[in-house]
Parts: C-alpha cells; sequence; structure tokens
C-alpha cells in the first residue's frame, strides 16, 4: 500500500514539475544561474525585475507566440 501511495506521490509530483516548466517556472533560477556562470560581476535582478523585463522584450520584439 505504502509503495502505491509513493508512485502515486512521484507521479503527481512529476506533473507539476513538467506543468511548471510549461509556465516557465523555472526559467528565473535558470537565468540567474546563467548570470552567475558566464557573468560573475554582474547584477542579478530580482525574479519581479527579471520577469518585468522578459514580457516587455516580448512585446517589443513579438516571435512566435500565440497571442
Amino acid at each position: 500500500m505504502r509503495a502505491a501511495a509513493r508512485a502515486c506521490g512521484d507521479g503527481v509530483r512529476a506533473g507539476v514539475w513538467w506543468f511548471d516548466s510549461i509556465l516557465g517556472g523555472q526559467d528565473y533560477r535558470r537565468y540567474v544561474e546563467h548570470l552567475r556562470r558566464r557573468h560573475p560581476g554582474c547584477a542579478i535582478p530580482t525574479e519581479r525585475e527579471y520577469w518585468r523585463q522578459r514580457h516587455a522584450e516580448a512585446d517589443r520584439n513579438p516571435a512566435n507566440r500565440c497571442c
């Protein structure tokens, strides 16, 4: 019974992780890791600043997107 509950919990966690990845939930963390690795002296924006910049850039340069 515990094995089935654990498997179910693992499946739910995997589904949440996948859905979060699709919506961009990991993007800020990856961006910060990139800045630290490739641009160590660069200031790291807050998550709020990151999303504002990202959406402003998407509005300035619309690429392949649905809306």
